[in-house]
């Protein structure tokens, strides 16, 4: 019988990074259970019915580079659980007004030729992070440390602590060139003119030429599926509908890991945290929320430009010059009137996801942090803008802002989807130099507010378990 066989630990929530970390100390002999307060799993992963019946919609995270980029994920055995990848032809497309549109495509060499004179720098600057993946992501995706590769995490240092909106322009001499890089940039959520605002841009890019932007058959619920499936073959136990108020339910614990926010992780320890640590949590800034929409539709949309049906994600934003405008607005509690698209249109690989002959698409935008504005309008308008009549395909929508985002997922504070604003200086400590630690002993945090920070992969849970045991083993 191995040394931890007799330890026991609870992990608070069955998010990705919850289930992960559930993973990592089950296969270590802990007895261990997931507690969850919603009636499914999956937190950020999963899906559901949203529409009408047969129309299947991922209710958070839909498309994937970071979960088949993981270096947790990869050492599952996912695929026996029903975990299954599908690729679209290109990763992502970004239409324009005027020109064809740009596309990230699984082949570095095929999107540098794709992006004509920009090529040559684009090469230059992603072969070595994207050939050398799977040495660089462990690296990349943990706390500050001293790292294997050094070379590849200075390189990614060196690109991505560039403004976006800088980058776009340093690198890519075209329209297309600046506009796809803003895109990929657009999902850090920071305003484009913003000090490592390219860094998750150049991060998707390397990932989807190492291991494709895939979504998982089925819906993103798969994930969630199969990290349980595979939990329970480790002896891990699962309780949904189980909501934890306070630390002192759980009783009898070794240790304690919490996939939850700064903002709930102070209702649950409330007086068990030093002042200094609940004054940091207390301190700890959420983001922009989002605004979004699931349509059930009856046909494809039809987009002006053939390009886009090529891509499972396609980001509607135009150029780079009205993306850093739109990206800005709402860190200064605005809406633009055009604002940056991210769209998702998996029933186009994925037949399992709507009735024969229909589709689904989701898409959203950001918005001000709680923001209560109904912004169908906009979003519809930007798809309509590039690809005209796909209102009249529309069977069926529906509307989530940030308020109902955070009813159905406690850690979406205000509609952020990604644990806490992802500034340089919160994503240095997320969220306090302990990183997945406490000052309380046997208490850690595993949300996306932890290193290194919000994504499906995993990567906080794997982390803030590998933790628990080093101090458990320390004892």
């Amino acid at each position: 019988m191995r040394a931890m066989s007799l330890r026991k630990a609870y992990v608070i929530g069955s998010g990705p990074n919850g289930l992960t970390a559930a993973i990592v100390l089950a296969r270590e002999g802990v007895d261990v259970t997931v507690l969850e307060a919603q009636a499914t799993l999956g937190g950020g992963s999963s899906s559901a019915a949203l529409t009408l019946p047969g129309f299947l919609h991922d209710v958070c995270s839909a498309v994937h580079p970071m979960a088949a980029g993981s270096p947790a994920l990869a050492t599952f055995p996912l695929e026996r659980h029903g975990l299954r990848w599908l690729h679209s032809p290109a990763a992502a497309a970004h239409p324009l007004d005027d020109g064809p549109a740009a596309t990230l495509e699984r082949s570095l060499e095929e999107t540098a030729a794709r992006l004509g004179d920009d090529g040559r720098l684009y090469r230059l600057a992603l072969a070595p992070l994207a050939r050398h993946w799977w040495k660089a992501a462990p690296d990349i995706l943990a706390p500050p440390h001293v790292p294997r590769h050094p070379l590849l995490v200075a390189r990614l240092g060196l690109l991505g602590g560039w403004p976006a909106a800088a980058a776009a322009r340093f690198f890519f001499n075209s329209e297309r060139g600046r506009a796809l890089f803003a895109g990929l940039a657009g999902h850090s959520v920071l305003p484009l003119d913003a000090l490592g605002s390219s860094a998750i841009g150049w991060v998707l890019a390397a990932a989807g030429h190492a291991v494709g932007w895939p979504i998982p058959e089925g819906g993103s619920r798969r994930i969630s599926e199969a990290l349980a499936a595979y939990l329970k073959t480790l002896g891990g136990q699962l309780e949904l509908g189980r909501e934890v108020r306070e630390l002192g339910e759980l009783d009898g614990a070794d240790a304690i890991l919490c996939d939850v926010t700064p903002a709930q992780l102070l209702r649950l320890a409330g007086p068990r945290l030093p002042e200094s640590f609940a004054a940091r949590l207390r301190a700890w800034r959420y983001g922009p929320g989002v605004f979004k929409l699931d349509w059930a539709l009856d046909g494809p949309i039809p987009w002006k430009d053939a390009e886009c049906a090529r891509a499972a994600t396609v980001h509607l934003g135009g150029s780079l010059d009205e993306m850093t405008a739109s990206e800005r607005a709402p860190w200064e509690g605005r809406a633009s009137e055009r604002p940056f698209v991210l769209l998702a249109q998996p029933s186009l690989f994925d037949p399992t996801r709507a009735p024969a002959g229909k589709h689904t698409a989701w898409a959203y935008c950001h918005v001000p942090h709680g923001s209560s504005l109904d912004r169908t309008g906009a979003i519809e308008a930007q798809v309509e803008r590039f690809a005209p009549g796909f209102r009249g395909r529309i069977l069926a929508r529906h509307a989530m802002g940030p308020s109902t985002l955070q009813r159905r997922n406690a850690n979406l504070v205000g509609g952020d989807i990604t644990g806490g604003a992802m500034t340089v200086g919160q994503i240095l400590r997320r969220p306090s130099f302990l990183y997945h630690r406490t000052p309380v002993r046997g208490l850690y945090l595993c949300s996306a507010s932890t290193p290194p920070g919000g994504g499906v992969h995993g990567m906080c849970g794997w982390h803030a378990a590998r933790a628990a045991l080093a101090d458990l083993r320390g004892n």
